[in-house]
């Protein structure tokens, strides 16, 4: 059970380790694009690709669904990146269901552990495969995984390196199962933990009172989905990349920005300056500073 990109990896490695994937569930396919074509999620792709059985239930509680789980007779689902199921879902097969999250939990519960684990600044997080149960991402934890999170990583490159190690657990977690041979580990709560709530666009606004370390984490945790914003002579651009220039050198109001029209584009923030890197305008492209300073003038 899968939709994005993040999934395919996983799915791909049963499929070629030789495990039975009887049926693959995935979310109906979108309207997209000016044309409103109707267009099927990356794990559809695959999977039609690879001649698996495809559902796509608009109603995880629907009794067709559950009919055509009986018909499929699995005894264990996997689940990467897809819907809150119900408990008539994850209960049925025989092996349970599990569930591979982006972080190591119990840190980062929630839609974004990606996304948060970069805006505060972590210099580590990982995978966890666990057992599904009612509270949402709180169930026995089956494997983790450590990942390394560099200076340079943006949501993006971190989500593509949690997407290969997480297949990697997804592996290892199907062959612990088969084989019977693994040790549960139970979540427990601790003051300190931190959440992964999903995130609006008007919580991606930049605060140019933070500091400039801070207003860093906060737009590559946000790169390039579902992107920093701030407002600039009374529009909105999006920020992808920003990198801090000054402790010393102040323009003033913290927002204040200024250009030479020509390279740089530097915003007061609380402590220092900060420079934007990428920039993307209203209905255009992204692009390099120095390519929108070219075209735009401020």
């Amino acid at each position: 059970m899968g939709t994005p990109d993040f999934a395919i990896p996983s799915l791909k490695k049963l499929v070629e380790n030789g495990f039975n994937v009887v049926a693959v569930i995935t979310a109906p396919d979108r309207p997209r694009g000016r044309g409103q074509k109707l267009i099927p999620s990356p794990v559809k792709t695959y999977a039609l690709e690879n001649n698996l059985p495809v559902l796509q239930p608009t109603n995880l509680k629907s009794e067709e669904l559950i009919d055509n789980l009986d018909k499929y007779n699995a005894n264990l689902h996997v689940v990467v990146a897809f819907r809150m199921l119900p408990e008539s879902i994850w209960s049925k097969p025989e092996y349970g269901t599990f569930n591979l999250h982006a972080s190591l939990l119990p840190q980062y519960r929630g839609a974004a552990p990606i996304n948060w684990a970069l805006i505060n600044g972590e210099h580590e997080t990982g995978v966890t495969t666990f057992f599904i149960k009612h509270e949402i991402d709180t169930g026995s934890i089956i494997h983790q995984c450590t990942a390394n999170i560099s200076e340079d990583d943006d949501a993006g490159t971190l989500h593509d390196k949690l997407m290969v190690i997480g297949s990697e657990l997804v592996l290892k977690t199907v062959k612990s199962i088969e084989a019977q041979d693994y040790q549960l580990k139970i979540q427990n709560d601790y003051p300190g933990l931190k959440r992964a709530p999903k995130i609006f666009k008007e919580m991606c606004e930049i605060d140019w009172t933070k500091s400039g370390d801070q207003i860093h984490n906060f737009v590559r945790g946000l790169s390039p989905y579902p992107g920093a914003w701030t407002e600039i002579n009374g529009k909105t651009y999006k920020i992808y990349k920003v990198r801090q220039v000054s402790d010393q050198e102040t323009l003033g109001k913290q927002g204040t920005f200024h250009t030479d029209s020509k390279k740089y584009l530097n915003f007061q923030a609380g402590e220092s300056l900060v420079q934007i890197i990428e920039i993307q305008p209203p209905g255009k492209r992204r692009m390099h500073i120095e390519e929108f300073l070219r075209g735009n003038k401020l």
